[in-house]
């Protein structure tokens, strides 16, 4: 079902397995009500412009849907497939009154015609329509984890910003505790200097014979002077006053939700990108205070050595995937290539994955290659092929982007065969995640307060729940169905760690 806005009211049109119009356009006034209504009578799949803009405002009335088709998404997928940018508009959700409120939306024609052009391309391979499937699903996800948001204590959070930085100052001055260590530190230098000031830092040092070439803290630590405290407790403090402040808590927490933007797709490799602080990584000062309601629990699981399993099942190299049917990868390379010594074969596996390949990295990697070598070589063709300006593709059919016309007359080969060597396993790692996230969701929605999905980044969720062990099951399932999505009846196994917390910063 085709949505498209038309100022007051909302065209729906039925298009069938190609986008052809089955029919006319109806016009609804209220199309939560309507789609309310179609959603449990037909369980249509509902194709429109940009999920980010459209869900939103059906959200906010209380309208849940199980499957689209997000034309922004996969036209950029598609668009780098025919070597275009594809790149897409950040849509920020507000929450003003009105569904679709001072947006210019193209006209039916328009979305009908990118519909028919996207569903054809498709047509054909049933990894691209997996691909666009689970793209979409995850633009849903986003858009309902964005609008419900992860369980956040603002008056846990306020009164830890107010145990390290003092009383919440007035707006265009610096916090009592900076304040009194910017004296310190000038004090110490026996000169006023700004410690934000890496220029003044570094002269400063100077003036007291020291000699650096940055402030890093890894280069202060190694300096024996009464300021090198003062300054690190003051970046320190200087990054949690600008980051997540109590501007920061303005911003993004309402209702005590921590409620970001999260972009799908916003990386070439299919990862998520977002705006709001930490939304894909949650900071250790913002831990504490991400508490679960009262009754309810989080269930985290994070796929361990995602990215390791994934060369496993692509390359189908026969011992690396006996390797990775085990809950440890890293022990059984070892033990075949390394003489058991586990950190010498994590390394050369994400030596091999990265395109680390100097120093003591060529060595193992030469080992590796003896006891694993369709796995290398999986990735080295995809490196070569990086370094010939060529284009590779992830299991399910993203493209990578196209070398620009600059890199051809002055790029640097190898750093691109560095690039093309990870994003086949990264993007294929992104899929997979996103199958797991898509099947999670879809289990959550038929078994009401099994729980609710709060947070996603790159190769780990978090479910709120009343019933952790039913979550925890659910995530389960949801990982073993991605995984026969992507590879069927593969030796390879994609454990999830899974800790049951009522606070995220609880130790496991």
């Amino acid at each position: 079902m085709v949505v498209v806005p038309t100022g007051a009211l909302t065209q729906l049109v039925a298009v069938g397995e190609d986008g052809t119009p089955l029919g006319p356009a109806q016009e609804c006034s209220n199309l939560a009500e309507t789609a309310a209504s179609m959603e449990a009578d037909l369980h249509p799949r509902w194709i429109w412009d940009s999920t980010a803009r459209m869900y939103a405002g059906l959200l906010r009335e209380g309208v849940r849907l199980a499957r689209c088709h997000d034309l922004s998404l996969i036209g950029s997928i598609l668009a780098v497939r025919r070597g275009e940018a594809g790149e897409r508009e950040v849509v920020l959700v507000d929450d003003r009154p009105g569904l679709f409120d001072a947006h210019r939306y193209p006209t039916a024609d328009a979305v009908l015609g990118r519909c028919h052009e996207q569903l054809t391309a498709l047509g054909g391979s049933p990894d691209l329509k997996l691909l666009a499937a689970a793209e979409s699903a995850g633009a849903l996800a986003a858009a309902e984890m964005s609008h419900d948001g992860l369980p956040f204590s603002a008056p846990a959070h306020l009164a830890y910003l107010e145990s390290e930085l003092g009383p919440r100052p007035d707006e265009g001055t610096l916090p009592v505790a900076m304040a009194e260590l910017e004296a310190a530190v000038s004090d110490a230098f026996g000169r006023k200097i700004n410690p934000s000031s890496p220029s003044e830092v570094v002269a400063a040092f100077g003036r007291a014979g020291i000699e650096l070439t940055s402030t890093r803290a890894h280069m202060l630590r190694d300096i024996d002077h009464p300021a090198v405290p003062l300054l690190l407790r003051h970046r320190d403090l200087s990054k949690l006053f600008s980051t997540n402040g109590w501007a920061w808590v303005d911003t993004w927490v309402h209702q005590n939700r921590f409620r970001p933007v999260y972009v799908p797709g916003g990386v070439v490799s299919g990862r998520w990108a977002s705006r709001g602080g930490g939304a894909l990584q949650i900071p250790k000062t913002l831990r504490s205070s991400v508490i679960a309601d009262d009754g309810f629990q989080f269930v985290i699981a994070d796929a361990g050595q995602l990215e390791p399993r994934i060369l496993a099942a692509m390359s189908r190299d026969r011992k690396m995937m006996e390797a990775a049917g085990s809950d440890d990868l890293y022990a059984p390379v070892a033990a075949a290539a390394f003489d058991g010594d586990r950190s010498k074969a994590k390394v050369a596996v994400l030596g091999v994955l990265y395109g680390a390949t100097a120093g003591e990295a060529r060595s193992l990697l030469t080992l590796l290659r003896r006891r694993f070598p369709d796995a290398v070589r999986f990735v080295e063709t995809a490196a070569r092929a990086g370094e010939r300006g060529e284009v590779v593709h992830s299991l399910l059919g993203r493209a990578c982007p196209q070398p620009t016309s600059q890199w051809w007359s002055q790029g640097d080969a190898h750093a691109r065969g560095r690039f093309t060597r990870n994003f086949v396993v990264q993007a294929t790692a992104s899929e997979w995640a996103l199958c797991l996230l898509a099947d999670l969701r879809r289990r959550l929605a038929a078994h009401p307060g099994s729980g609710e999905l709060v947070f996603f980044q790159h190769d780990e969720v978090v479910v709120h729940s009343r019933e952790p062990e039913t979550a925890r099951r659910f995530v389960l399932e949801a990982a073993s169905a991605a995984t026969r999505l992507l590879f069927g009846d593969t030796p390879v196994r994609f454990p999830m760690d899974i800790a049951v917390r009522s606070c995220y910063a609880d130790p496991e």
